[in-house]
């Protein structure tokens, strides 16, 4: 059963993460054009500084998890409002292209220590082993941040313009953000003490933590080699897809139309596979439902290559479903893998490659959707598949390594 304790932050975590991605992630997609048409740059080179960003945000992620293995995710995380904040103040002030990517770049350092990676960090931090249902939450909160922040930014930037929606978003990660991560559980003062410690939650219940769990023996090295293979590979399947669908669908014989409204499917997918992860899944490996995930996109590349722009919906439905069942993944597989000792550090360095090739996807399969057109669908099919492939080589630790777990 899930520990009620866990669900006070769970909320906190999901609202500022919600924020997190909505204000920086999310942003470029709705103010790359007004901002590159205000400071007198093309809208690739918009682009070009959101992807140093998510460079940026590669480098620092082992930092940041090792500072959250240290001193807990409260700290961090209400850091990074601050750090997100000067960045979104510094982006509404940019005149010319160095502004744009100086602003991005601090944004980087927001997003390297303020996502998702640093969220699970901060729960594992909190709950040890018995963290799946949280970080599960959290993506279940914060999978909203498009459908949240994008009408949110289109509202700011009508009534103040681009600029004054950057200078919002900052206000709200000072007023809101830090706040409600100033409320996060205070962590122990390390993993491995000899008993468990009881932390006082934002409603002031005790939550236990992974203060008195055993390490795991580490599995061979290999397992993070192919681990960090497939969470690379399925980024850039991600990012690519995020960029570049309705554009891939039309390629595959869909009009704008319906590849919008086809596009459109893929926020309700990923949110209802991970309502299939919390509800079923997670009486299960977290291998076997990554394996799962993997093997969607493959599966919708082969129906949309072999029935084109009939089977746009399947191939959408199928990318988002196993899309939002790999960001679960991301958090956890590794503590499953590696046990909570060390978490932070370890996850992050295992997101590098992933990280990265998200920076290089847009442009990459942009160039492989100009040379081949609809046939750019085998290309991250054949990668989904190579994810899928590098799992199956992967078995947990222990004599019965894919056993169910209860709930």
């Amino acid at each position: 059963m899930t520990d009620t304790r866990q669900w006070p932050a769970v909320a906190l975590l999901g609202t500022t993460q919600t924020l997190a991605w909505a204000s920086a992630y999310y942003l470029p997609a709705l103010l790359a054009a007004p901002i590159a048409r205000d400071i007198g740059v093309s809208v690739p080179t918009v682009f070009a500084a959101f992807s140093v960003s998510l460079v940026v945000s590669a480098a620092l992620g082992p930092y940041a998890g090792r500072r959250i293995d240290r001193f807990g995710g409260r700290p961090v995380l209400a850091a990074t409002n601050l750090v997100f904040a000067a960045g979104l103040a510094l982006l509404a002030l940019v005149q010319g292209p160095w502004g744009l990517f100086g602003a991005w770049l601090l944004l980087g350092v927001g997003m390297g220590s303020g996502l998702y990676e640093a969220a699970f960090a901060a729960l594992v931090r909190l709950y040890g082993s018995r963290a799946r249902n949280a970080i599960t939450g959290i993506t279940l909160i914060g999978g909203f941040a498009s459908t949240v922040g994008w009408p949110l930014t289109i509202w700011l930037e009508h009534a103040w313009g681009w600029r004054g929606a950057c200078l919002g978003w900052a206000a709200l990660h000072i007023v809101l953000g830090l706040p409600l991560n100033l409320l996060l559980p205070v962590a122990p003062a390390s993993l491995g003490a000899p008993a468990p410690v009881a932390v006082p939650t934002a409603a002031g219940a005790g939550a236990s933590t992974a203060a008195s769990e055993p390490a795991v023996a580490p599995p061979p090295r290999s397992t993070a080699v192919l681990l960090a293979f497939a969470f690379a590979v399925t980024g850039f399947i991600s990012t690519a897809m995020a960029a570049h669908l309705p554009r891939l669908l039309q390629s595959s014989g869909t009009t704008l139309a319906t590849a919008v409204a086809v596009g459109a499917l893929v926020g309700p997918a990923q949110v209802a596979a991970r309502l299939l992860e919390f509800g079923v899944l997670r009486r299960l490996h977290p291998l076997l439902s990554a394996r799962l995930a993997t093997a969607l996109h493959p599966v919708g590349a082969v129906a949309l290559a072999l029935f084109g722009g009939p089977a746009a919906a399947v191939f959408a439905v199928l990318h988002g479903a196993g899309n939002g069942m790999l960001t679960i993944a991301k958090g956890t597989l590794p503590l499953a893998l590696f046990g909570p000792q060390g978490y932070g550090q370890r996850q992050g360095m295992l997101l590098v490659p992933a990280r990265v090739a998200a920076a290089a996807a847009p442009w990459l399969f942009g160039l492989c959707l100009d040379r081949l057109g609809a046939g750019a669908v085998a290309v991250s099919g054949a990668l989904g598949a190579l994810a899928f492939i590098s799992l199956l080589a992967l078995h947990a630790p222990g004599a019965a390594p894919l056993r169910a777990r209860p709930a």
